[in-house]
């Protein structure tokens, strides 16, 4: 139920119309109420908990970033978000400052194009760490040549494959990148009274600092937003990616190589005795003919088998599985 006016308020409405019009004086305040001015000609497109969510994606982009870059530009590189917010776009183009690093991507199968703007000192040190340099970023600005763009551009392409698993919850992306601008004439990709998501973070590349900021028109987002939901995020993302984990961890597994080798015996001899060796000389071993050799993997001893040969070659046939895993300290 709505106040009631107090009879002061009462009057004082009432002089006001007697005087011709009404003041600028704000309206009285309605007690108990946590309103809040909304501009009808620029309505909200993003709400505060979908920002949240876009933070908690690129959050988990910056960390799977930040390992890659530290090993592939051999130096320390630091990535994190620092704010999200919904703004204009031409407040996003108004704030670009030639020369820009402006990725221009595709994420299929949304439609539309998202620009990833990466400051320019930022990317010198990049080039700079790629060629081998210390990663110093310049004093002074100036264009990229050909052969630098091509370097970004590389190095963006693989920045791009960490974005697919983090907004796996929500939809599952094939990023594409579409090209590398320096000129930000080349950013009028949609209307300037659009809306758009800006999430910036920071990145540190040995001692040079600078942004990286995702600019996601709300034209491209607007068939998945009503999924960009905090717990709709974690659960679906969650039980999707389980699987995805599962089968990249086995095949990872798969490709590692760790060192086998077959014990035949093992004995003890003085050091005098090791010293003096010579060739027809015989050390007796505490196995027999007979008896299993270890396979030890790694450094455990994990089975019995049999020596033989295969195809021309030395080989063992697995006879039994150690039940407990012993670390040898041969």
């Amino acid at each position: 139920m709505s106040d009631i006016l107090s009879q002061s308020e009462i009057d004082a409405l009432l002089q006001q119309m007697a005087g011709g019009g009404v003041t600028d004086a704000p309206p009285p305040a309605v007690k108990g109420a946590d309103a809040r001015p909304y501009d009808f000609a620029n309505p909200t497109k993003f709400s505060r908990e979908q920002l949240r969510t876009l933070e908690n994606i690129f959050d988990n982009f910056a960390r799977s970033t930040s390992s890659f870059l530290t090993g592939y530009l051999r130096t320390a590189v630091h990535l994190e978000v620092s704010s999200s917010e919904e703004i204009m776009y031409r407040d996003f183009n108004v704030a670009l400052a030639n020369p820009v690093i402006l990725s221009m991507m595709e994420l299929a199968p949304l439609k539309g194009t998202v620009i990833a703007d990466m400051s320019s000192n930022v990317g010198y040190a990049i080039i700079d760490r790629i060629l081998g340099g210390p990663g110093f970023g310049l004093n002074k600005l100036r264009e990229f040549s050909e052969i630098e763009k091509i370097l970004l551009e590389r190095v963006m392409l693989q920045i791009l494959n960490f974005l697919p698993e983090p907004w796996e919850g929500v939809v599952s992306l094939r990023p594409k990148l579409e090209k590398i601008e320096t000129n930000t004439q080349f950013a009028q990709i949609i209307a300037p009274t659009d809306k758009v998501a800006l999430v910036v973070l920071t990145i540190k590349v040995g001692s040079s600092e600078g942004n990286i900021s995702f600019c996601l028109p709300h034209r491209v987002l607007e068939p998945v937003v009503d999924r960009l939901y905090t717990r709709f995020g974690y659960s679906q993302r969650e039980e999707a990616n389980k699987d995805i984990y599962r089968e990249r961890l086995e095949i990872e597994l798969e490709r590692a190589r760790i060192p086998v080798s077959v014990q035949v015996g093992r004995t003890k001899i003085m050091v005098s005795d090791f010293v003096n060796l010579q060739v027809g000389d015989v050390i007796p071993l505490d196995s027999y003919v007979t008896s299993d050799v270890n396979v030890v993997v790694g450094t455990l001893h994990k089975f019995h088998a049999k020596p033989g040969t295969s195809r021309g070659k030395f080989a063992v046939q697995i006879t039994d599985l150690v039940e407990r895993e012993e670390l040898d300290n041969g």
